[in-house]
């Protein structure tokens, strides 16, 4: 089969497309097909080791010291049970699923052996295999993060998020909007159209406007990138509110429960899978290097059938 591999940490040449071989079924497995996966922030972080500080040797040390462990990058992916192993009885052939790997990465190939267990369920009924696999990353995080920090706790919450027109950051407009938030968005100019689009109530350009200056106060601010600090948000944040961030040590824990939760509010028309640029997997590279720009709104899809 075809896989994009990682020889190494660095710049998006690094990644090359290579023949290797197809995966070997075990009894608990299902073999899935890949039609589809997505660039995120949190793959082009891994490519290029970028982070900073002690995080670097914790990524190393989790990782690969000098290259990745595992050469097949991509965390999230769509596609279709091409077979089962004996003991699997949760999927047959031909289910269509939508599934994460974390850090057992794989998705950047045209098959992967996921156990039955694993997270991974059957995808939107409504989505297509570009849509199902561009919801995952930023779905699943915007999930983890604005539940610890209560936004499943009462209505009417005043959500403010940061970094609202990335894949995580678009994600969780919508959710918070789910659970009747009203939510300010903080992005650049050109993200102004797709943050109201989504159903924010208010959105502040950052090159514009201090967000920090605000005249009221959040319930919950969601740093969607990585790039503010608990201290920066001080002035805005309510007495008992809560500071959440992709940018810390907490990383997103990732369950089938999410997956399913993405599953019924994309049929019930609740999210979008807001892809701003699709490539073919041959096109691995200039996906990256768009990714790495900053730029992207939304998701970028990389086909892989």
């Amino acid at each position: 089969m075809k896989a994009v591999i990682c020889s190494s940490y660095g710049a998006p040449d690094v990644l090359t497309l290579q023949e290797v071989a197809t995966p070997h079924l075990k009894n608990n497995e299902v073999l899935v097909k890949i039609k589809a996966s997505a660039v995120n922030s949190g793959d082009v972080r891994v490519r290029g080791l970028a982070v900073k500080g002690f995080l670097r040797v914790v990524m190393r040390i989790v990782l690969g010291f000098t290259k990745p462990r595992k050469p097949i990058l991509g965390t999230v992916l769509s596609g279709i049970v091409e077979a089962v192993g004996n003991k699997v009885t949760k999927f047959k052939p031909g289910d269509e699923i939508f599934a994460s790997t974390g850090f057992q990465f794989g998705a950047y190939a045209q098959y992967i052996a996921l156990p039955q267990n694993g997270t991974i369920t059957h995808k939107p009924k409504t989505a297509s295999f570009n849509q199902a696999a561009a919801i995952i990353f930023g779905g699943m995080t915007a999930i983890y993060f604005l539940k610890k920090a209560g936004i499943d706790t009462k209505p009417n919450q005043q959500v403010l998020i940061y970094g609202a027109t990335g894949s995580v950051g678009t994600a969780a407009i919508e959710i918070a909007k789910h659970y009747q938030a009203h939510i300010t968005a903080v992005c650049g100019e050109q993200g102004v159209e797709l943050a109201t689009k989504l159903g924010s109530h208010e959105v502040v350009v950052y090159t514009k406007q201090d967000f920090t200056k605000l005249n009221r106060r959040f319930d919950v601010i969601f740093d969607a990138v990585g790039a503010i600090t608990h201290k920066d948000c001080a002035p805005i944040l309510k007495q008992g509110g809560k500071f959440v961030t992709v940018g810390g040590l907490d990383v997103a824990k990732e369950t089938t429960q999410q997956l399913e939760m993405l599953q019924q509010l994309y049929d019930n028309g609740e999210i979008h899978a807001n892809i701003d640029r699709t490539y073919p997997m041959e096109e691995v590279v200039a996906a990256h290097q768009y990714v790495d720009t900053g730029r992207k709104k939304g998701n970028v899809v990389l086909q892989i059938d």
